[in-house]
């Protein structure tokens, strides 16, 4: 019975000893989880996947020295981790929709023509009366039609000077850091000499700007002499954001002596918000373009600054025809799209004159649309103005080198007030710096801008 006891003591003491560790294990796998940085314990590049020895397999030395054989305990074995797969990639988000969703709109379209229109189908969401007396109508179409097919039935009506989808129109921009630009002396204005005062020499003309709505209360504009309009469309659309409209308008009338000077800052700035927020998307339409644009006509703006793009639209070109035809300075960035992208609108209209951008080594920012449409190059890579809150940040996209032109444009008419819209275009053209191949081409245009004084 001793011999016994005594056996049975060692066994259990032995057995006590021994390292099950169950622990162990456990925090292996959430060490492993705690690693993992999306969330989901999916992460295939896991270094604790395999890669260390678990420790519980016993291979402890202390058995050594006893008189007997001690049974061993068998330990449960880690079982081996199972290598998650690492999800597939998600899909990239599908490009922005190019045009409202059953919808044409239509000029000129006449009471009869309307009248056919809505019995067969066609709901009028929007009719406004333009400056010229004529109107212009956005219309749902009948789930019967496909698109294309009900802008046709709209063209082929005797009334109807215009027609076509509800296209979107977006703000292109890119943020990047800057260096300071103390008194206005900044990289980009020293590339192409803008004259470091432009006020005291006749009366600067009135400037339209089209964009996204601004922040009239920034210290760059609050003492600027800016007016904003919103364009009411009717529909309960979120509101455009601040940033783009208040970079534009500083660099275009920013107060002299803020940290985000302008380049005419003397001038009178009138700003119309014809945007809107989709989701993360701020765009304009066709339909609230052709509203804010014929506002700065009834305005009696001098110069359009349109640092926006999109697709051709007849209803829409028909207005920048109407305004070219009334004298007016049209300046449009030429659009981000890339060296291969189609032409970018309003800037490839004829009327227009198309900016696209340089850095301070006058090459061309990398994403700038080229084509036969380019008119003129100017600063667009890292240019400083105004954050939409407060402060200053430097801006990158055509947005931001259709400014200079638009300024430019103003210095000279500013200088020579009984120059005409063509004229003017003339002089900027034929002043600019030659770049890339000899004589105007699909990158540059004609070169780059080469601002006039106005008391020269």
């Amino acid at each position: 019975m001793p011999f016994r006891l005594t056996m049975f003591m060692l066994v259990s003491a032995a057995m006590l000893c021994a390292d099950f560790s169950p622990d162990r294990q456990v925090w292996q796998i959430a060490a492993a989880w705690a690693d993992d940085d999306d969330g989901g314990g999916r992460d295939n590049d896991d270094d604790d996947d395999g890669g260390s020895r678990s420790r519980s397999s016993d291979d402890d030395d202390d058995d050594r020295g006893t008189s007997f054989s001690r049974p061993r305990v068998q330990q449960p074995q880690p079982q081996p981790q199972r290598r998650v797969r690492a999800a597939p990639a998600p899909a990239p988000p599908p490009p922005p929709p190019v045009r409202a969703a059953n919808e044409v709109i239509a000029r000129g379209l006449g009471d009869a023509d309307l009248d056919t229109l809505q019995d067969a189908g066609f709901e009028l969401l929007r009719e406004v009366e333009l400056s010229s007396g004529q109107d212009v109508v956005r219309l749902r179409t009948p789930d019967a039609l496909g698109l294309d097919e009900a802008r046709q039935v709209v063209r082929d009506l005797a009334s109807t000077e215009a027609a076509d989808f509800n296209h979107f129109y977006r703000p292109e921009t890119a943020e990047t850091v800057s260096e300071d630009c103390p008194g206005g002396i900044c990289p980009a204005r020293r590339m192409i000499a803008w004259p470091a005062s432009v006020s005291g020499c006749g009366d600067a003309p009135r400037i339209g700007m089209v964009d996204t709505d601004l922040n009239a209360e920034h210290d760059a504009l609050k003492h600027a002499r800016v007016t904003v309009r919103k364009i009411d469309s009717g529909q309960e659309l979120a509101a455009s954001e601040r940033l783009h409209g208040t970079a534009v308008a500083a660099l275009l009338v920013g107060q002299q002596d803020s940290r985000a000077p302008g380049l005419v800052p003397h001038a009178e700035l009138v700003a119309v918000d014809a945007f809107h927020k989709a989701g993360s998307d701020e765009r304009a339409d066709a339909f609230a373009l052709i509203e804010a644009l014929d506002y700065l006509v009834e305005e009696d703006v001098d110069i359009v600054n349109m640092s926006l793009s999109g697709p051709d639209n007849q209803a829409l070109g028909d207005q920048i025809r109407l305004m070219a035809a009334q004298d007016m300075v049209l300046v449009a960035a030429a659009g981000n799209g890339g060296p291969r992208s189609q032409p970018s609108f309003p800037a490839a209209y004829e009327e227009v004159i198309a900016v696209t951008a340089v850095d301070r080594d006058a090459r061309v920012y990398r994403r700038a649309s080229r084509g036969a449409y380019i008119d003129i190059a100017a600063p667009g890579v890292d240019v400083w103005t105004a954050a939409s809150i407060s402060g200053r940040r430097g801006k990158t996209g055509t947005s931001y080198a259709a400014p200079f032109v638009t300024a430019a444009a103003a210095l000279l008419m500013q200088a020579r007030p009984e120059l005409s819209a063509g004229e003017i275009r003339e002089i900027i053209q034929g002043s600019a710096e030659d770049l890339g191949e000899a004589g105007r081409d699909d990158v540059f245009g004609h070169g780059l801008l080469q601002p006039s004084h106005p008391c020269d």
